[in-house]
């Protein structure tokens, strides 16, 4: 861990996180791209990054941002850093924030997320970010030991519906029922919502796609053209 936890949420209080990923199979999809994209978007003003990979992670190792590491692997529901072994790998890889499923959902080992975290800390000094997707989903995980509760699989799960932007009421139920600083994450697509995800009670507040993800951007004007063309 590069920064202390103190420093490191010290740094993230009312500040932007940006979430660098690329898909597989796109263009963009290599270390060097994600840590020179996570780099002008300090120069932008971002207070931490979020990356995926450990390659990824140990190619922005010189930025002066707290990184958020995570893996994606497997097929199975739970999929987000979803065993102890990749939590310990995104640690050693050098996040300062392990970003894990934060759901109720059983994890590939067999491990309860409390274990995971335990055995984790056991190994590494690490903050970490449970990604949930309900108030339950938050409680858990607040009692099961993680530092940041995320907000980040709020309608990937069937316990909330998918909302056209930022899950605000989720942010609020959160803000109202736990201690943990919360980080509002998900279809945050403009500095409106972001705000308001701030305002709706977040900490910190992930944004990657708006920022970071340019074919979905352009699709975004393409759509809106095409639009105007069948009115």
């Amino acid at each position: 861990m590069r920064f202390s936890a103190t420093e490191t949420l010290n740094r993230l209080d009312g500040g932007l996180i940006v979430s660098c990923q690329a898909y597989p199979g796109e263009p963009m999809r290599d270390p060097r791209t994600m840590a020179q994209v996570a780099r002008a978007a300090v120069v932008g003003g971002a207070a931490g990054i979020r990356l995926q990979g450990l390659d990824d992670i140990r190619a922005a190792a010189d930025l002066d941002v707290p990184v958020v590491g995570l893996v994606k692997a497997g097929d199975a529901d739970v999929f987000i850093t979803p065993t102890l072994e990749h939590a310990l790998a995104t640690a050693a890889a050098g996040a300062d924030i392990v970003a894990l499923d934060g759901t109720r959902r059983p994890r590939p080992d067999g491990l309860t997320l409390a274990e995971t975290i335990a055995r984790l800390r056991d190994e590494h000094d690490v903050l970490v970010m449970a990604d949930c997707g309900s108030l339950d989903d938050a409680v858990a995980a607040e009692v099961a030991g993680a530092d940041l509760l995320g907000t980040t699989l709020s309608g990937y799960t069937p316990e909330r519906p998918k909302t056209t932007g930022p899950d605000l009421e989720l942010i609020a139920l959160i803000a109202a029922r736990c201690e943990r600083p919360i980080v509002a994450e998900g279809r945050i697509h403009s500095p409106g919502s972001a705000a308001a995800a701030r305002r709706a009670g977040a900490f910190s507040v992930c944004v990657g796609t708006a920022i970071t993800h340019p074919s979905t951007i352009t699709s975004w004007f393409v759509d809106a053209l095409a639009e105007t063309a069948r009115s």
